[in-house]
């Protein structure tokens, strides 16, 4: 379980603390060290980093030739940043908290926006859960989610004035007034029928 202060002070403001525990817990790592490097669908052993240096240089290793994931929040190091950008904010347990939040609350945005924004609180667990499926594979629905663009404006994650921090199941998905009923067909259902 993270430190609460840690999620104060480090984590995406966009989510409540209680979605940020959750996060962490379905996608993410105890170890600010922790490197998970996959090649195809092959996990590769990599020995255990006991420093950020350690960690580090395992990262700069694999990542650009494997798929190679960092920290608390298991940050993509190689989907969002170049190689010769990669910091040690990866191994900073507070600076991959800050970095993994606001790259998740964006995730959770274009899934939200898939969904078209609903504003029913019973439709959020699974937009959760189709989120943390699209962190842990770097798509959702044929988009690469890492590169995607941020829909922001479009979708924004705004909690219920009697939300409590534990309970992250009960948010409001709101979308801005001036994007309804503009969405996009996303299935062509104009030739059933024969017509």
């Amino acid at each position: 379980m993270l430190d609460a202060a840690l999620i104060q002070q480090c984590a995406d403001p966009s989510l409540k603390p209680a979605i940020v525990e959750q996060f962490v817990s379905a996608a993410g790592s105890n170890d600010p060290f922790a490197v998970t490097v996959k090649s195809g669908s092959r996990l590769v052993l990599v020995p255990k980093a006991t420093s950020a240096d350690e960690a580090m240089a395992i990262v700069r290793q694999y990542v650009g030739q494997a798929v190679v994931r960092v920290g608390l929040t298991q940050f993509p190091a190689g989907a969002s940043v170049e190689a010769a950008d990669l910091k040690l904010d990866l191994v900073d347990a507070c600076g991959n908290l800050r970095m993994g939040t606001a790259m998740f609350a964006k995730v959770l945005r274009i899934v939200a926006k898939w969904y078209g924004n609903p504003t029913s609180q019973e439709v959020f667990p699974q937009i959760f859960e189709d989120a943390v499926y699209a962190w842990k594979t770097g798509e959702f629905e044929g988009v690469s989610v890492f590169q995607a663009p941020d829909p922001g404006a479009e979708a924004r994650l705004v909690v219920t004035p009697d939300m409590k921090d534990e309970d992250a199941e009960v948010i409001e998905l709101q979308t801005n007034a001036a994007e309804v009923g503009k969405a996009e067909m996303r299935i062509d259902l104009s030739r059933i029928g024969g017509q």
